[in-house]
């Protein structure tokens, strides 16, 4: 296992750098935003705009690396991503931000994508499932290291904004130098939300969801604290919090995911959202105390609706089908991340800043409500049907590859079952 890390080390350190950096600059245009009096729904949008990017960026970024190569696009992509961040700081226009957030949207959707190709490419098949989960420590631990940075300077100045600038640049050179040998072709991801209903409507619906109140979440969870009274300071300590529990929450939660119908699961967590929402909406404003828990309960909750909802959805798709599908479910989340935000942002103008959980509660509720319908009409998969829950971060559908489900998928042979037999 240690060979095989230190034949990666240098992709994972990469990865480490651009999901700290890109996590820095997520929190850091919702604080500044606010501080310069951007409207809610404009600060809705810059996440929104960034998935407009992003899903754009898992379509072109298979092209980009057709015609010039890995090397070449990641140089390209990692050298426009770098400038856009620095432009914010140029002109602090909510336009101009739109704009520059589509972009690097695509930008960090095709960095990560490489990134991800030489990770699965190199990985030895029979340690898929461990590296995996190391990618997904070092995930967690970059976006905490992004929400710390925040505290480092003034939001209101440029050094936040080159904070960010050089650790996108920095992410280039471990993939610049390395001597390994370029990955195979990237595959383009397809979002067919009508194959995805057919296969599971609670993991379809899982994901959009997901997408809709955690991303309004990530685009306006600073603002909220922000708008509730506390200072800058308090805004890392809060979106550590949720990271901290979507850490914690997602293993032991998958686990149980494997032994119960995961319907089931999914539900329970989605309520227990609900919960957390109504304790950060009740009495998040008494102190930074009680609000903390309340962060963490949300995150454990929220934050692993994604990744039981692909274990779900490949429970009933068609062997082979591991990547197209959960790749599929991504997108669906950034459809959700898209519209979250700005209905998010609306409803805050509206009834305030506690209004945000009000909202990410009442997705999680209909979501919950909805689940439970589904477990009556339809019958759950068998236990020996059931792939193994793996925790994939939710950064590229490239990621899926390196899951151990596709070398299972691979390896399948369809002869073994008639045709049109389900898998439950």
């Amino acid at each position: 296992m240690r060979q095989a890390l230190l034949t990666i080390a240098a992709l994972l350190i990469a990865a480490a750098i651009l999901l700290a950096g890109n996590g820095l600059q997520n929190t850091l245009l919702a604080v500044r935003g606010n501080l310069e009096g951007f409207s809610l729904t404009a600060i809705g949008l810059l996440l929104s705009s960034f998935f407009v990017g992003f899903i754009a960026g898992c379509k072109l970024t298979p092209v980009f690396v057709k015609n010039v190569g890995h090397i070449r696009t990641f140089t390209a992509l990692a050298s426009v991503a770098s400038a856009a961040a620095l432009g914010h700081a140029l002109f602090v226009d909510p336009i101009w931000w739109m704009a520059l957030r589509v972009i690097t949207g695509l930008c960090i959707a095709g960095l990560n994508m490489i990134i991800e190709s030489w990770i699965n490419e190199r990985a030895p098949s029979e340690k898929r499932g461990r590296i995996l989960a190391v990618y997904r420590m070092v995930d967690f631990s970059a976006l905490l290291v992004g929400q710390a940075l925040l505290t480092l300077a003034d939001p209101l100045g440029f050094a936040l904004f080159a904070v960010v600038s050089i650790l996108i640049s920095l992410a280039l050179v471990p993939v610049a130098l390395s001597t390994a040998v370029a990955p195979q072709p990237i595959k383009g991801a397809q979002l067919n939300i009508r194959k995805l209903w057919t296969i599971s409507p609670v993991a379809a619906a899982g994901t959009l969801s997901c997408g809709a109140a955690n991303g309004a979440f990530w685009a306006l969870g600073p603002v909220f604290i922000q708008q509730v009274g506390y200072e800058i300071g308090a805004v890392a300590t809060f979106m550590s919090a949720v990271i901290l529990g979507g850490a914690m929450g997602q293993w032991p939660l998958g686990v149980i995911s494997d032994l119960v119908d995961r319907r089931r699961v999914i539900a329970g967590i989605a309520f227990g959202a609900v919960i957390a929402s109504a304790v950060i909406v009740v009495y998040g404003t008494v102190s930074l105390w009680t609000l903390l828990p309340a962060a963490v309960a949300f995150g454990a909750m929220s934050m692993p609706i994604f990744a039981i909802s692909a274990a779900l959805a490949h429970d009933r798709a068609e062997p082979g089908e591991y990547v197209e599908t959960s790749g599929g479910l991504l997108l669906l989340y950034g459809v959700g991340a898209m519209i979250g935000p700005l209905v998010g942002a609306i409803v805050m103008d509206w009834a305030g800043a506690q209004a945000l959980f009000v909202f990410a509660g009442s997705v999680y509720v209909i979501y919950g409500g909805f689940s439970l319908m589904e477990i009556r009409r339809r019958p759950p998969v068998p236990f020996e049907d059931k792939a193994a829950y793996v925790g994939v971060p939710r950064t590229t559908p490239t990621v899926f590859e390196l899951a151990p489900q596709e070398e299972e998928d691979t390896a399948y042979d369809a002869s073994t079952l008639p045709d049109g037999v389900p898998r439950g």
